[in-house]
């Protein structure tokens, strides 16, 4: 009876831990993919020509990206396992074209010195959000009001171009988006304790894409704005 018990135990744990291994493996397919997209675009002159010489096709993948991201947001419930993993998938390949252009305007070092970092400071993000006992869900309201500051700042900077002001809004990006890493993390770990040995395969599949998209943009930004510190350095 003592060791039925304990193997029932051990397989709710498992149940329990499932959400969270499948929203860290849904972010890290969705950054290979990336990756590997950007990688593949920037060494096709194909490619290159079709994005980088008609205005209207990053337009276009600018308006795709959103729509997709605001479908999975609001919809995920009544979409399909396979829709809600196409959405995902479909985001991630638009996101590497967009991304190509980091293999052109910075050196290979400032990319990996970005990456390294930006995994470090997603970690202790994550880390902290997962474990920490204090509440974040306070700093819910105040990382979107940063967020709107951090948007208006950067569009400002479009017209003033101003080096000191991209500094400044690159040192706050990384901070707000190191935040959001955390306030998301908790999320995603309470919703696994709460609800993660109740959830079915579809939900679990659905929630996971869900979060790994919310902490794959965490992450993007994060390296986005850590590469615009170092490549200053590289100028």
């Amino acid at each position: 009876m003592d060791n039925r018990n304990g193997i029932i135990l051990k397989d709710i744990k498992l149940r329990e831990n499932v959400l969270l291994k499948n929203v860290y493996l849904w972010m890290i397919l969705g950054l290979a993919i990336t990756a590997g997209v950007s990688y593949a675009t920037v060494h096709s002159a194909t490619l290159l020509r079709l994005i980088y010489t008609n205005p209207l096709a990053i337009l276009a993948i600018f308006i795709a990206q959103i729509v997709l991201v605001m479908v999975l947001s609001s919809r995920v419930e009544r979409l399909s396992t396979g829709a809600a993993t196409g959405i995902f998938v479909g985001y991630s390949v638009l996101t590497g074209f967009t991304l190509s252009s980091v293999f052109i305007v910075y050196t290979g070092t400032v990319i990996i010195q970005a990456f390294i970092s930006a995994a470090a400071v997603f970690a202790a993000g994550a880390i902290y959000g997962a474990v920490s006992k204090k509440d974040l869900r306070g700093m819910g309201s105040y990382l979107m009001m940063g967020l709107v500051g951090l948007i208006i700042a950067s569009l400002l900077n479009m017209f003033i171009r101003s080096s000191g002001l991209d500094f400044i809004v690159s040192i706050a990006g990384v901070l707000l988006f190191t935040g959001l890493t955390a306030w998301d993390s908790q999320r995603i770990a309470d919703m696994n304790a709460r609800f993660g040995s109740e959830m079915t395969n579809e939900e679990l599949t659905k929630i996971g894409i869900l979060g790994a998209l919310d902490l794959y943009l965490d992450f993007i930004n994060i390296f986005l704005y850590l590469l615009r510190i170092f490549g200053r350095s590289d100028n």
